[in-house]
């Protein structure tokens, strides 16, 4: 999964990064609202978490912007305007959840992951093929019964694999989906993980390398 998070705390928003990054989801961030926009404007976000109060860019106008757009990215307003009134404000406004300050951290992430869920067609959150079984809620996959102990890009690489349903998934496309933007494109990084994740599933091998396409499952 793909988030970004818009807040002008940064203790806070690196906070939130930091603990989205532990359930294997790719996360960047911004501290105001037109580098927000920015942002939006180059990648495919599956989440926004917004801060209401964003300088240069108030996030009321960010909300608007991209719901105008059409865009599937969901958006989760965050911000301690938590009245009744203003709750319906931002609602009616397009953004798709609302979670006033200050909130609990599981409840941060069960709002992040189901709204995750909705940007994308219907999948369900225990994957499974060719004997790989993939649970995204409890980070938790298994090969013929066997457990893999894999690391969070590790798990995060797997999912995209087996979430194409047997497509060819691009190098490009597995940067795009589980890493930040702070990745540097030209790297072996992909290949790296891949290779590593291979290893950890075993024999009989079932990722494959398509030669100038990618990696198939």
């Amino acid at each position: 999964m793909r988030v970004l998070v818009a807040e002008d705390e940064r203790d806070l928003a690196d906070l939130v990064a930091v603990g989205l990054r532990r359930h294997a989801m790719a996360v960047d961030v911004v501290y105001d609202g037109l580098a927000a926009v920015e942002r939006l404007a180059v990648h495919d976000y599956d989440v926004l978490v917004l801060d209401r109060d964003l300088p240069e860019m108030h996030g009321d106008l960010v909300c608007r912007e991209l719901v105008g757009r059409g865009s599937r990215t969901r958006i989760l307003m965050m911000t301690a305007a938590a009245s009744v009134p203003e709750r319906v404000a931002g609602l009616g406004m397009g953004a798709d959840d609302y979670l006033p300050k200050p909130f609990d951290y599981a409840e941060l992430v069960a709002r992040v992951r189901a709204l995750g869920r909705r940007s994308r067609p219907h999948v369900p959150p225990v994957l499974a093929r060719h004997g790989i079984v993939l649970d995204t809620h409890r980070l938790q996959a298994a090969r013929d019964g066997r457990h893999l102990h894999l690391s969070l890009k590790e798990f995060a690489v797997l999912e995209v694999l087996m979430r194409a349903d047997g497509a060819v998934v691009s190098a490009e496309r597995l940067l795009e989906e589980a890493w930040d933007e702070h990745t540097d494109p030209f790297t072996t990084v992909v290949r790296v993980v891949v290779s590593r994740l291979r290893a950890k599933l075993g024999d009989p091998p079932c990722i494959h390398t398509i030669p100038g396409a990618g990696y198939l499952l």
